[in-house]
């Protein structure tokens, strides 16, 4: 309770007491994260807290009210704290949630990765949808279109990207003038104008039968010494093949590498797209951007021309339309993109067909959104307002 001899408080003197109260999962004060202003202050010491909460059932909201209360009603002239609970528009969780992204980046510790390259995770929510051939796939049609685009193999258990880009050198470490200790140097192919740079825990190994039978703790650690103890120099891109679900690994590139964008691949399947969604979700959580969706094994066409969606339809647009992002492509089946992988070659590079062509109408998709994201990179206004917008149309079907 108040004494009658002290004044009650201003609302400046709240509002400071208010920064101390901390959002756990955003990282940022409740002030400043725009969730609470005071309302009133009655001269008999009430306060009166307006909040908004991102969603109206958040766990939160018990810590909140504790931390609040503790702050604010310790002031020797507040007699009560009340607290008006609401939630935030679509516009206010778009503003929150691009400073979120914004604190994480500011956060994020140094890696080699180039901070001009585009980064971008190739995940899903289960394994078996392709997302490794879409990967070598899209890694090689960026590639050949110009520029130097790393390969990194996050699934390290079930690494394949050595074999589909027909790469079996070992990795060697090299003394790199300036840089204290030894770095790893990426295995290179040229492809057309381009040129990809690779790195695999499969390039570690005595072979690709060996297995690697490391806890999660190492995982996050080999794509933490992948990050930072290879010389990765010049990139344009960098595509990273996640391993499959929401684990360790995807945890630790969110917080060693906040500014990447996630592709999610999906099958027709809707079992495989409520699963993907996971990812999306995980995505959100971690204030990581999703670029797009695309759709593996839309369908098969027969030499006779009749298509048979062998693995159901309409999987890849019900996931983009569900978490608010971009259907980037459909890739149909094609034996010859299998065999692609097996020999080394993906289809993009040498193949024909409707895969081939998916496959590069995705990558030129992901070229021309680069390039419009660079062009306005001078601008952050512009550059939070595109942030803004796949956040908001994300959030609003959270």
């Amino acid at each position: 309770m108040s004494s009658p001899h002290v004044a009650p408080p201003t609302v400046a003197e709240v509002t400071n007491r208010l920064r101390a109260v901390m959002d756990p999962e955003l990282g940022d004060n409740i002030v400043d994260l725009g969730m609470a202003a005071v309302d009133s202050i009655s001269a008999d010491g009430v306060v009166a807290i307006g909040m908004k909460l991102t969603i109206k059932g958040c766990p939160l909201r018990v810590q909140i009210k504790q931390d609040i209360e503790a702050r604010v009603g310790t002031h020797p002239g507040v007699s009560k704290v009340t607290i008006d609970w609401g939630e935030m528009t679509a516009e206010e969780r778009t503003a929150v949630m691009t400073r979120a992204r914004w604190n994480a980046k500011e956060q994020a510790p140094d890696t080699k990765i180039p901070l001009n390259a585009r980064v971008l995770a190739i995940a899903s929510g289960k394994g078996g949808v392709g997302k490794s051939s879409v990967t070598v796939n899209l890694a090689a049609a960026i590639a050949q279109s110009g520029y130097v685009v790393g390969v990194l193999d996050a699934d390290i258990w079930g690494f394949s990207i050595p074999r589909m880009l027909g790469l079996s050198d070992r990795l060697e470490a090299k003394r790199i003038d300036g840089v204290e200790k030894p770095q790893i140097i990426p295995n290179e192919r040229r492809i057309g104008n381009g040129l990809l740079k690779v790195v695999s825990t499969g390039m570690l190994v005595d072979d690709e039968g060996t297995a690697l039978m490391w806890r999660g703790l190492m995982l996050t650690k080999a794509v933490e010494q992948f990050l930072n103890d290879v010389h990765w120099g010049e990139l344009d891109y960098l595509l990273i093949d996640m391993p499959p679900g929401t684990g360790d690994v995807q945890m630790g590139l969110a917080r060693m590498l906040p500014r990447t964008d996630l592709v999610i691949v999906t099958t027709p399947a809707v079992s495989a797209q409520k699963v993907a969604i996971r990812a999306a979700d995980m995505a959100r959580r971690s204030f990581l951007r999703v670029a797009g969706v695309i759709e593996n094994m839309s369908a098969f066409t027969c030499e006779h021309g009749t298509s048979y969606a062998l693995f159901g339809t309409g999987g890849g647009k019900a996931l983009a339309d569900e978490i608010g992002a971009e259907l980037l492509g459909q890739v149909p089946i094609e034996s010859a993109v299998a065999h692609a992988g097996d020999t080394g070659e993906p289809i993009v590079i040498n193949g024909s067909g409707a895969a081939a062509d998916a496959f590069n109408a995705i990558a030129q998709r992901i070229i021309a959104n680069t390039i419009s994201l660079t062009e306005m990179a001078g601008c952050s206004a512009r550059n939070d307002d595109v942030v803004a917008v796949s956040v908001s149309r994300r959030d609003n079907n959270a």
